[in-house]
């Protein structure tokens, strides 16, 4: 078989790196086209996955016309990839996988989460023959949608195939029992982030220099604009293939971006969201938030001394490892689901027993 995967952003590599893996050596031909965003492409090559590039995306802050001129271009690359690579499944989101499913007459498999704009859904939607999202998200995408108990990152943060490296600590400088905590800054450039603020520069520089008082800061900037000139951090400067070893040893993970806080809470790490002006219900953190996982705050004051609190309290990080094993455990590791809907070619009655089992049909319509 021939399977067309994209992967847009980092998160997207590690949604279907462990597929992409098996299934090439079970000895499908496998791609993975993507385009120049962020760490994006350094990830395909840490994991050894073989892909193209169709295009370059900016962290630079969204507006309509960039987009639109940016995705003209970035679908005449992708039309004349498909086409020369002949897939027989399509993976991946938006109009980006349409196009591909459409060009190629072959099905297409989304793989969605719980985003709050629809153009995603919209654009792509009519050209799906699987749709796959976690089982909290709210949206009913039709006859083809099946919804599973997790969430994306269960592709590459399920016990069953994460195992921490505390090696990490060594490539970070810190001690064996030294206590550190990750704080994540945004870009905010992605399409679901328009009109969004975070934090703004005078809470980043207040919220390192107060978690400074009680554990080794490390900051990773997604902006690449932090300024680090008299701050008590240190800038993440390991291969960002390591980030999830990085969170699972750290103390805590605090950040205006909504996938690192997800991956911290599956990890067992105490995780803090700050919503800034997002007032988006996201199904993922609900659920999060229910299984004593994750928080998140509308107020920068709130995070900031739960955040304190939180490095203060010695039993803390006992007390979330104990969460996850009892939570994390009994979710769907999805990469199995992404291998067998693969194999299959996107058709349901096709799949295995025990991944049939794990999917249930989202729609209500008769």
């Amino acid at each position: 078989m021939r399977i067309l995967v994209f992967a847009n952003t980092p998160a997207h590599v590690h949604l279907y790196r462990n597929a992409v893996a098996r299934l090439t050596d079970a000895g499908h031909d496998v791609l993975v086209l993507t385009r120049e965003y962020a760490c994006t492409t350094a990830l395909l090559e840490y994991f050894e996955l073989p892909y193209r590039v169709y295009g370059t995306h900016e962290t630079a802050r969204y507006s309509k016309l960039g987009f639109a001129t940016e995705l003209g271009s970035q679908l005449r690359s992708i039309v004349t990839e498909t086409i020369r690579f002949r897939p027989d499944v399509v993976f991946g989101r938006g109009p980006y996988a349409a196009a591909a499913g459409t060009i190629s007459r072959t099905p297409v498999v989304l793989v969605l989460d719980d985003e709050p704009f629809d153009f995603n859904h919209t654009v792509s939607r009519p050209f799906a023959d699987c749709i796959l999202s976690p089982a909290v998200t709210r949206r009913d995408l039709g006859d083809a949608h099946y919804t599973f108990d997790g969430f994306k990152e269960c592709a590459y943060l399920h016990p069953d195939v994460f195992e921490r490296d505390e090696s990490v600590r060594g490539a970070l400088g810190v001690g064996p029992d030294e206590r550190y905590a990750l704080v994540r800054f945004n870009a905010l450039d992605a399409l679901h982030d328009a009109d969004l603020e975070g934090f703004t520069p005078r809470q980043r520089r207040d919220l390192i220099e107060r978690l400074a008082d009680r554990a080794t800061v490390f900051v990773s900037d997604e902006g690449d604009e932090m300024d680090f000139d008299g701050l008590p951090a240190r800038p993440y400067d390991l291969h960002p293939a390591r980030i999830h070893d990085a969170m699972a040893e750290a103390s805590l993970v605090v950040s205006d971006t909504g996938t690192m806080v997800t991956e911290a809470a599956l990890l067992g790490t105490p995780a803090y969201r700050y919503r800034g002006t997002d007032d988006h219900e996201y199904g993922e953190f609900r659920e999060l938030e229910r299984a004593g996982l994750a928080e998140q705050f509308d107020s920068y004051a709130r995070v900031r001394d739960r955040s304190l609190e939180i490095l203060a309290d010695d039993d803390a990080e006992r007390r979330w490892q104990r969460r996850r094993l009892a939570y994390v455990g009994g979710l769907v590791n999805l990469t199995d689901v992404l291998v067998d809907v693969a194999e299959s070619r996107g058709a349901i009655d096709r799949l295995s027993s025990a991944t049939r089992g794990s999917l249930r049909a989202r729609s209500t319509s008769p």
